[in-house]
């Protein structure tokens, strides 16, 4: 790496950065210059542990040999080749390795470049599927309050995060929402999935009756809500999901861009719940995160509808320039080998109780109200400073990151999820950064 990469570039201005306090950033930068598995180098030479996974895409950890290579091999002999009506054939071998993955009916894959295109995509279809059957009326789409489906218009329209929304206009018409699954007056502090709550899936019937059957498309959420600070789905909740949908004629979207790839210690939420979506949303662990890439799964059904009328013309007017691009199909089929040979997408089943156990041991440390977890998952909730909601997080955050750990903040809630390769000492060294800036801060 060059020494100019390593240093603080000395204008820091043109750069609006996304998601980020820029003045306080750019007063004093957070710059990372390399990683490698667990690790994060800063541009002072300190080395800092990754509870994050970066942004939640980093499973199999960092700049792993198999996709590192993939990426050059890729780039030196087909660098891009057109999405539209022409193919290249590492694309076909990557949606057959992650079909083989997916759970039991989801046959087919359309690649995308993000979450967000994934979500928006996913939206797309399901309301041109109900036109594809006869069944124009259904364009209502229901999502529910407190849910992160990206930051696309369709995707902030059915999410339910007040301050992605606030902003923006009146959004989307024709969706509704459903009440959220966070019940801390009732599920304070409970290991893995929440005994209360399950019944808040009987809302959606309210809505049902609100709307009436025929003109809702589709129901969208994530297993376990991830952005808005770790929501955990009560037990059977996703289950009643399931069932209501199925009775109504409804579609039901899991929007498994945290969750897919190993993230609960199996390959998505779906399996982990037992409940299987009609449309499946992932994005982030498909590629590690090396190189943006989306795959939204779908049930052979649903794709079949599309696949009538004249042979030569375009049956679903969606895409994007990018889809299944050459480079991140590699990289893409790097990290499903490194997934295979490491044994990640269940590693996280044997790390979970340890995980656990480790996680809960900071009940009772300064301004704890609730932790909760699932998988290699965890949140750890604070009281807000009175007035200065968010501050008391955000204080965390920037001394866990002094500390030598990344953390993620959300609201007033301290999330955790490390890459899948993370060892019971590099978990018992990330709990203790945090317990000791959980002492340090006000």
């Amino acid at each position: 790496m060059s020494n100019r990469l390593k240093v603080t570039p000395n204008d820091l201005s043109a750069f609006w950065m996304p998601f980020t306090a820029n003045r306080q950033f750019k007063q004093a930068p957070r710059m990372m210059v390399s990683a490698k598995d667990m690790h994060y180098t800063t541009s002072d030479g300190r080395k800092v542990l990754d509870g994050t996974a970066g942004l939640w895409c980093v499973n199999a950890g960092h700049c792993r040999p198999k996709i590192t290579e993939a990426i050059q091999h890729q780039a030196a002999e087909l660098d891009y080749a057109p999405a539209f009506q022409m193919g290249h054939p590492i694309v076909f071998e990557l949606a057959n390795r992650l079909v083989d993955l997916a759970p039991k009916g989801m046959d087919h894959v359309f690649f995308t470049n993000s979450g967000s295109e994934s979500v928006e995509t996913a939206l797309k279809m399901a309301i041109a599927y109900h036109r594809a059957k006869g069944e124009g009326s259904r364009t209502r789409l229901i999502g529910r309050e407190r849910g992160y489906h990206g930051v696309n218009f369709g995707g902030i329209s059915v999410g339910g995060i007040v301050t992605n929304r606030k902003m923006f206009g009146t959004l989307l018409g024709g969706v509704d929402h459903m009440p959220h699954t966070h019940l801390p007056e009732k599920n304070a502090f409970t290991k893995g999935v929440p005994e209360h709550g399950a019944e808040l899936a009987n809302e959606l019937e309210r809505i049902v009756a609100l709307h009436d059957a025929s003109t809702i498309a589709a129901v969208i959420v994530e297993p376990v809500a991830g952005s808005t600070g770790v929501i955990l789905p009560p037990k059977g909740y996703l289950q009643k999901l399931r069932e209501i949908c199925t009775k109504h004629g409804i579609l039901l979207i899991f929007d498994e861009v945290i969750t897919g790839f190993g993230r609960l210690g199996t390959p998505f939420a779906a399996d982990y719940f037992g409940v299987t979506p009609d449309i499946m949303t992932t994005a982030k662990g498909v590629s590690n995160g090396v190189i943006p890439m989306g795959a939204v799964f779908v049930k052979k059904e649903i794709h079949d509808a599309f696949m009538t009328g004249p042979e030569h013309m375009i049956e679903f007017f969606h895409g994007y320039t990018y889809s299944g691009n050459p480079i991140a199909c590699a990289a893409a089929l790097g990290t499903l080998d490194t997934y295979k040979e490491e044994g990640l997408l269940t590693r996280g089943e044997e790390l979970a109780p340890y995980w656990e156990d480790a996680l809960h041991s900071l009940k009772g440390e300064p301004n704890v109200i609730d932790i909760r977890n699932i998988g290699l998952i965890g949140a750890i909730e604070l009281a807000p400073i009175a007035g200065q909601p968010t501050k008391r997080a955000f204080s965390a955050f920037v001394k866990a990151f002094e500390r030598g750990a990344l953390i993620r903040t959300t609201g007033d809630i301290i999330a955790l999820s490390p890459p899948l390769i993370i060892t019971k000492g590099q978990i018992n060294e990330l709990i203790d950064h945090v317990r000791d800036v959980l002492r340090s801060i006000d």
